[in-house]
Order: structure tokens, then sequence, then C-alpha cells
């Protein structure tokens, strides 16, 4: 059986905007809504997700709030998987685990329902960029907690200067477009 050849991606970079100086002074923030809005690149994206990830028996996408979203139902529906999404406290209606973390200046929490994932289960993480890490730690916390494999954590964008990368030596971290800076 032939391999599948990989996506070359480096030309979706053109359809992401970048806004010097949001959310505040000194930052330069990716915004994909400009790659969202293009169907074709939207597509491509997702194509090359779902590729790394076919034949890999993958049972769920979890999906972090808000971007995750996003991404990872487009993302199950390709690899014939359920999608759970992860979400900030009091979002979800049945009863959750919780995970606190820490933010650069402060705290914050995520949540998942007590029954999103049954021990064993193969679960892929999508987020839509990879910073310094601290959200998908927390998500890990909780596939942890309740009993599922981590099969991958996926990224549309890595900001590489940052090596959130470095946190989960353990991990398929796969990341389709990546910025020195």
């Amino acid at each position: 059986m032939s391999e599948t050849k990989p996506i070359d991606c480096e030309p979706l970079k053109q359809l992401i905007r970048t806004v010097p100086d949001f959310p505040k002074p000194g930052i330069l923030f990716y915004d994909i809504t400009t790659l969202l809005q293009d169907k074709a690149g939207f597509a491509q994206l997702i194509d090359a997700l779902a590729q790394h990830y076919i034949g890999k028996k993958i049972d769920l996408v979890l999906g972090i709030e808000a971007r995750g979203f996003i991404f990872g139902p487009a993302l199950a529906y390709r690899l014939n998987a359920g999608f759970v999404p992860v979400r900030k406290p009091k979002k979800l209606p049945a009863p959750t685990a919780r995970v606190n973390y820490d933010l650069e200046y402060g705290t914050d929490s995520l949540e998942i329902h007590l029954d999103a994932i049954q021990p064993g289960q193969r679960v892929v993480l999508v987020d839509d960029l990879l910073a310094t890490g601290g959200t998908m730690q927390a998500t890990i916390q909780l596939v942890k907690q309740l009993g599922g494999e981590i099969a991958g954590l996926a990224f549309a964008i890595e900001l590489d200067f940052l090596k959130g990368r470095a946190k989960f030596p353990e991990y398929d971290v796969f990341s389709l477009l990546h910025y020195d800076e």
C-alpha cells in the first residue's frame, strides 16, 4: 500500500491575518478568521489534520473552547469519530469534571462532562494555537481523570519560539503552521 503524500500547508500562512498589539501592546495576534472564510483553505487545513490521524482508530476529538470548536467537529467528521467540547466553567448542563490552571496573570478553569469519555477511548485534543501549552495541559488532566487514552494533540498554528511543545514529550504533537516569531 502506498503512503499518502503530506499536504503542504505553508501557503495557508498567506490566508492568516496578523494583527499587531492585540489583545495588548507587544503581542502579534495570528487571526485565523481570514483562513476560515476561504473555503479551499479551510478544507485544506481540515484535510491535513485528518490525514495525520486517519487509520489511528480515533474514538473522539476534543475541541477546546472556543476556537477548538471550529476545528474539532470538522476533524471528528473526517475521522468518523465523536466530538466532545471542553468548556469554560458553568457552560455544560450535566455533571462535570473540572481542572483549574494558571495563566500569565491569574487562573482559569476548564470542564468536561463526566460521561464524555469512556475509559480506554482514544482521543485527539485539538485547538487553534499552541503557545505556552497551559490550556492543553489542563485538558490533558481532564482526559486522564476520565480514563481516556491520548492519541495526539493537534493544532492549526504553533508559536515555536514559546516552546510549548516541550511540555508534551510523551505525546504526538502535530501542528500544521509554524511561526518562529
